[in-house]
This record gives structure tokens, C-alpha cells and sequence, in this order.
């Protein structure tokens, strides 16, 4: 923001030097950049954050700067003098595309006369860099560096029905700018157009073929309040980029917007004479009252150390233009003004009257109560798990939240409903909110993959985003947002299982997943399954079936697991657990089972278990074998090793074996086991 000294000094009356100043207002918060000299001016350049557009107009700094040094703050009047004619019987104003431009106004005035600007305005304007083009457009941006307000001024009688429609631009629409270059739009893009074409890019910059001209005699001014994700989008993409876009890009004061209106045409009626009509053509929403604000007095002590008079704050906010509507000793409860759309809190409030009774006024020395925080449930539970997962040679991935449409129907276990979908792709394509983690972490395997990378054991907490049953009749009704984990890895079914059980045992021993039948075309039948934890539906585990590995694009074999992070953290026993250990030896048996292809080894553990009782120590899996001459047709051979001991006394070798037939009788009656010798 370049600002002329003399042109800040109409509104306030600075009496020190430019140094002075732009060092009072660095310390509040406006940076400075240099100052230097233009003619018999200075020119001091601020560099002004992104959530204070209030400070991009010559008079919001000198707004500051009237606090800063206790002055006055002399806002010029606009108070044009009308005549009878009302405004709405010489033009129309349209508005389609209300969440684009939430409001527009347009006055007119007849019987101009354009002609250059008188010496005063030039200088004024070339001081900061802006060229002198003719007393109207001069006056509109003039306004502009003055309040901060965007205004355009349009050649009325240009104006095909001399009308105005502000609408969504269509695709391949051509617009020519009044810099001379032709643009093709896209929908997405406001347009302020007449009954026939595109007459300026709203928010953005006017068109050649409306502008004002030394032929001009009737103007219609806007002066309008834009949406600043849309400017923005909208210079990015033509690569356009001007003092109004900028402006908008931040947000201007909604009440602003018709004061600098009156003001413009104020300014021409001085300076190129003619007739301003009645009233105001103003369609769209209009400002809407802000929130009250409560500021306790003993936070200032908390947070900044020191004692500030409740009488110098008071001052402080009404100098800033906050507004009092309560007040009493221990607190003040105010409204911001429009303006200030970053005061929105207690805190913000803090802030403006630290910056102002100025942060070198605070001792450094200063002692400020600090409370100390701790990591809440959730964090505590998600840094074991992640401890977990990196002791088992998993390493964390981050990926983007929206996919493609075939990826994101390429697995979608938690819901049928359809996916969320962008107004707009953040990548080419990808407009789905996704509804499971794991097609993500399938395309980031892939990438690896096709760099060579030789070890790629991936894991991600994220959420997922499920469309519910009122989302689907409802487009404003919120999506359910689920934490997720989930694993991607080269290993095979049961070493990814091993994986999760360890996950799950460092949250809590005691916690025992159970294993469901499960099909997905995803998943190669014979190695998938649903997971249960605590009874109820945990998640999923698979072996990538050949099909889906083509349809990614794997090279390799993949094996991929997503669980709901909620129920780890229902379970988690954060308190450390202590058992007292036997001083006596442990007794092994092995074991090795025949039974049917279908009994899963899950349920002969859970047997065992049942059937062991106390003694048991340790189930360990070891292999499985098959052998349709010596075991039978879809039979299969489960060995593992049974680990018992016990905490009084050492278990005799009698006392084993009564376990180890125990178990065998319960695996026989249960899943028809037999003993192999």
C-alpha cells in the first residue's frame, strides 16, 4: 500500500515527521517497507496483512493513525446533491448469481462533462503510481486509494437497454478489457454484462467497449461487494490482476460500499459537472448487524501481563471505531465496526489494545500465569498407534482427500450412499470427497512403484467422508467424517494381521480382534475378512485380488486393512497395567490340527483359548500345510505351540498334557479337528 503523506494529512492531523509515523504504525502492525520522495511528497509504502483490507485505503491508515497519536479523524462528506429524477426509471440492475456478487448498487448521473483532470488530482494520483486518464475515471480512482472501495464508472449510453446484469460468465464467453487484450471466460467467473454482452469482469477490471470517453455525457457508477474466493479464482486464472481485484480478494466494508457510491459522484459532479439522479439502484443482500463482543478487563492481566486502565481501553476501542453498547467495572461489551472483519472475539480485543497502547510498553521481564496442557485421549491413543505401526516397518502417508470417480467406487465397505462431489476438481478429475482411505494408498503404492522404490509399507489416518440417508435428500445436510487407519503393505494376509493384533495389543492386552466372513471384489476371496473388536463392526482385511491389482496398476502383490479409529480409542487402556510375572518355567506342547479348508485359524485360536483356561500363556501360530494325499481333499494341517505356565509352582509334564487334550477334545467337537501324529 503506497500512501501519500500530505494526501494522509487531510484526514488526520499528523504533526511529527513521516519517520515518526511509519514507525508507530510498524509497531501496530501496519509493516513498513521505505518511505521516499515523489515531487514535494512522501511516500510511505506499508506492507498490509491479508486481514486487514481496512488498511488499504489512505483513510483506514489515517484511522490508525488518529489512535496511535490521539487525534481526530476528519472523514470527508458525501452528500452529492440530487435532482428529481429517481434513478430506477434510467436503468436496471439484475442480479443472478447472488453468491458471486451479494451486492450491487449503480447510480447515474447526466449531462457529463469528460475532460483531463484538474493538476491537484493528477499529482494526487501519480504520487502513488497511477496515471491520470480523465476527470471521471480519475475521481472513481481516486475514491478507490481513498476508502478502499472498488468503484467503475460505465458509459451509460453503451449499455445495450441501459441495463446492467451481473451473472455467472459461460464457457468460451470473449471478453475485451480495457487494457486491450481479449480474455475467454468460464463459468465460475462473475461478469457485469448489459442486454447483449459481457461489459467488465466483475470485481476484476471494466471493458473497452463501455468505457468512459471524451464523447461520454451519461455514467452509471457501481459500486458493488464481490465474493473473494471468486476474484481471486477469477485473476488467477486470466492472470489479471488490479488494484480492485486486490481489494476484493481481502474483502471490502459492506457498509462502505454505497458511502464511497455518494462520494464518487460527489467528486465528479465537482469536477465534470452534470446531474446526479435520485436514489439508488441497490439489489442484493445488505449489511446484517455484528454480534456483541465482551472484553473482561483482569484478561488483559492474564494474557499481557500488565495493568491497563479500563478507561484508556474504552478509549482505545472507540478510537478504533468499536462501538460500546454495555459496559461496566469489571467489563465492556462492544460491537466492530464493519470494517473490522477480523474482530470476531475476546482475544481480538486483547490484541487491538495491546498494539496500541504499543507492545514496547510491555516489560520484558513480565510475568504471565501460564496453565500447562496435556494431549487428550484421542492424541494419547493415536501416538501408540503410530508407535506401534513404526516399530512394525510401516512409514506414515499423506494424501489428498478427493479421487477420482472410478477409484473412489472402486471400494466403499462403510456406506452404498454416492459420494460427495466438488463444485470444482482440486486435481484433474478428482471431485469425490472419498469414502474409504485405502484406493488412496493402493495409487500412492503405485507411484512408489514406479519410481522402484523396493520397500513400501504405507499407513495413514485420515478421515472419510459417508453421505447418510439425509445428505441424499438434504444438499446442505452434513456428511458423517469417520477417523480412519489404514495399512498398505507387500506383506502377505497374515503378517498384515499380525500388524493390527500388535496395534490392538498396545492399547490393551485384554482386547482380542474376531474374524468374519467377508467378500469384495477388491479382495481375492479366500484371504479377506471383516474384523470385529468389542463386539461391534471394526473393519476390513485383504489380499488385493488380481483384478483390482490391474485396475491399479500394481505390479506387485498388495495387502491392505482399514479399521475405525473410534473403536481403538473406546478401547485403549492408557494407564499403565502391571503383572506380577512367574519366577516358575514355562511348559511347551506343540500341536498340529487337521481340519476343513474352511475353518479359519481365528476360530481354532479363540477355541484353544476358551479351552486352555488360565494356564495358557501363549498361543503361537507356525504353519499351515496341505497335502491332498496324506491329509484328504480340502483339508489342511494347523500347527502351533502352546506356551503354559503357571504363578505358584511349575506345572508337571501330567498337568500339560491334560491341557493340550483338553484343547484337542474342545478343537474336535467344535471344528472337527483331529490330532496328527
Amino acid at each position: 500500500m503506497l500512501l501519500s503523506f500530505n494526501w494522509l494529512k487531510e484526514y488526520v492531523a499528523v504533526d511529527v515527521p513521516a519517520e515518526e509515523l511509519a514507525r508507530r504504525l510498524m509497531l501496530a502492525g501496519l509493516n513498513h517497507e521505505e518511505t521516499t520522495t515523489v515531487g514535494g511528497d512522501l511516500v510511505i509504502d506499508l506492507e498490509i496483512t491479508s486481514n486487514r483490507p481496512d488498511c488499504l485505503g489512505h483513510i483506514g491508515v489515517a484511522r490508525e493513525a488518529a489512535v496511535l497519536f490521539n487525534k481526530s479523524l476528519k472523514v470527508p462528506p458525501a452528500e452529492p446533491k440530487e435532482s428529481s429524477t429517481p434513478a430506477s426509471t434510467l436503468t436496471r440492475v439484475t442480479l443472478d448469481c447472488l453468491p458471486l456478487c451479494p451486492r450491487y448498487t449503480a447510480r447515474v448521473i447526466r449531462g457529463v462533462r469528460v475532460r483531463p483532470s484538474p493538476p491537484w488530482l493528477a499529482a494526487r494520483l501519480a504520487t502513488i503510481g497511477i496515471g491520470a486518464i480523465n476527470n471521471v475515471v480519475d475521481a472513481t480512482n481516486y475514491v478507490l486509494m481513498e476508502s478502499g472501495q472498488p468503484l467503475h464508472a460505465f458509459d451509460l449510453v453503451k449499455l445495450a437497454g441501459r441495463e446492467i446484469i451481473v451473472r455467472e460468465a459461460r464457457k468460451g464467453e470473449q471478453f475485451a478489457a480495457i487494457n486491450h487484450k481479449t480474455y475467454e471466460l468460464e463459468p465460475g467467473m462473475c461478469v457485469i454484462a448489459d442486454r447483449d454482452r459481457a461489459v467488465a469482469i466483475g470485481g476484476v477490471m471494466g471493458g473497452a467497449e463501455s468505457e468512459v470517453s471524451a464523447a461520454t455525457t451519461e455514467l452509471l457508477i457501481e459500486s458493488a461487494e464481490f465474493d473473494p474466493m471468486s476474484i481471486r479464482r477469477t485473476a488467477r486464472r486470466l492472470n489479471l490482476h488490479s488494484d480492485s481485484s486486490y481489494r476484493f480478494e481481502r474483502g471490502v466494508d459492506p457498509e462502505g460500499v454505497d458511502w464511497a457510491s455518494r462520494r464518487v459522484c460527489q467528486l465528479i459532479l465537482e469536477l465534470a459537472g452534470g446531474e446526479l439522479a435520485a436514489g439508488v439502484v441497490d439489489v442484493g443482500r445488505q449489511p446484517t448487524a455484528r454480534p456483541p463482543i465482551v472484553l473482561r478487563f483482569d484478561q488483559l492481566r492474564r494474557i499481557l501481563g500488565i495493568e491497563i486502565a479500563p478507561a484508556e481501553v474504552r478509549r482505545i476501542l472507540m478510537a478504533l471505531g468499536i462501538r460500546e453498547t454495555r459496559s461496566d467495572s469489571g467489563s465492556v461489551e462492544v460491537t466492530a465496526p464493519s470494517w473490522r472483519r477480523d474482530l470476531t472475539r475476546e482475544i481480538d480485543l486483547v490484541e487491538e489494545v495491546a498494539r496500541i497502547h504499543g507492545y514496547d510498553a510491555i516489560p520484558e521481564d513480565v510475568s504471565v500465569p501460564m496453565a500447562s496442557s496435556h494431549r487428550g485421549q484421542s492424541d494419547r491413543v493415536m501416538g501408540r498407534v503410530r508407535e506401534a505401526l513404526l516399530s512394525a516397518g510401516l512409514d506414515e502417508a499423506m494424501t489428498i482427500s478427493v479421487v477420482e470417480p472410478a477409484i473412489s467406487e472402486a471400494f466403499s465397505p462403510w456406506t452404498d450412499a454416492p459420494p460427495l462431489q466438488l463444485s470444482t476438481p482440486i486435481l484433474r478429475r478428482a471431485d469425490r470427497l472419498r469414502r474409504s482411505l485405502i484406493p488412496s494408498l493402493l495409487i500412492a503404492r503405485r507411484t512408489n512403484e514406479a519410481i522402484a522404490n523396493s520397500r513400501i509399507e504405507l499407513f495413514e489416518t485420515a478421515r472419510v467422508y459417508l453421505p447418510n440417508a439425509a445428505s441424499s435428500r438434504d444438499a446442505a445436510a452434513l456428511p458423517r467424517e469417520e477417523l480412519m487407519l489404514s495399512i498398505a503393505s507387500g506383506q502377505e494376509f497374515l503378517a498384515v494381521k499380525g500388524i493390527l493384533e500388535s496395534v490392538v495389543a498396545r492399547l490393551n492386552p485384554a482386547a482380542a480382534l474376531e474374524v468374519v466372513d467377508f467378500r469384495h471384489e477388491l479382495f481375492t476371496p479366500a484371504r479377506a475378512c471383516e474384523l470385529r473388536l468389542d463386539g461391534q463392526r471394526f473393519g476390513f482385511l485383504g489380499e488385493i485380488s488380481a483384478a483390482a491389482r490391474q485396475q491399479f496398476e500394481l505390479r506387485g502383490p498388495a495387502t491392505v486393512a482399514e479399521v475405525r479409529f473410534s473403536l481403538l480409542e473406546k478401547i485403549a487402556v492408557l494407564v499403565p497395567q502391571a503383572v506380577e510375572m512367574s519366577p516358575y518355567p514355562a511348559v511347551e506342547r506343540d500341536v498340529n490340527l487337521v481340519v476343513a479348508e474352511s475353518v479359519r485359524w481365528a476360530d481354532v485360536a479363540a477355541t484353544i483359548h476358551s479351552a486352555a483356561g488360565s494356564d495358557l500363556e501363549r498361543l503361537v501360530y507356525q504353519d499351515t500345510y496341505r497335502d491332498p494325499e496324506r491329509l484328504g481333499a480340502d483339508r489342511k494341517s494347523l500347527l502351533m505351540t502352546l506356551t503354559m505356565r503357571r504363578g505358584d509352582r511349575t506345572l508337571t509334564s501330567m498337568e500339560a498334557d491334560a491341557v493340550r487334550d483338553a484343547v484337542v477334545a474342545a478343537c474336535l467337537a467344535k471344528h472337527g479337528a483331529q490330532l496328527r501324529s
